[in-house]
């Protein structure tokens, strides 16, 4: 069985920072490409960023620049570098992953940016 678990959110003043971390257990996490999503008070969940299995990035354009994947193979680890964080990146953020023709998704861990 697939397990994905966030951690590292938390409450944070606008300017602050935050380090989410994502463990995942049941996969062949070397070879798979990971993402983290943001879903926001009444909104849908969008993609925040993604990094594939050779470590290529892509953001959503709102956080471009101030955010950063990355993973750690020996660990199993996908991190999200939260830098600049703005109010509106308050938010549910989840670690998500396609693995042999099914979705998985973490809980979430809830990140709160105060003005």
């Amino acid at each position: 069985q697939v397990y994905l678990v966030e951690s590292g959110g938390g409450l944070v003043q606008a300017g602050g920072s935050l380090r989410l971390s994502c463990t995942a257990t049941g996969v062949n996490f070397k070879i798979v490409p990971m993402e983290w999503y943001g879903q926001a008070p009444g909104k849908q969940r969008e993609l925040v960023a993604r990094i594939t299995s050779t470590g290529s990035t892509s953001y959503a354009d709102s956080v471009k620049g101030r955010f950063t994947i990355s993973r750690g193979n020996a660990r199993n680890t996908v991190y999200l570098q939260m830098n600049s964080l703005k109010p509106e990146d308050t938010a549910v953020y989840y670690c998500y992953v396609f693995y042999r023709g099914r979705d998985f998704w973490g809980r979430g861990t809830q990140v709160t940016v105060s003005a």
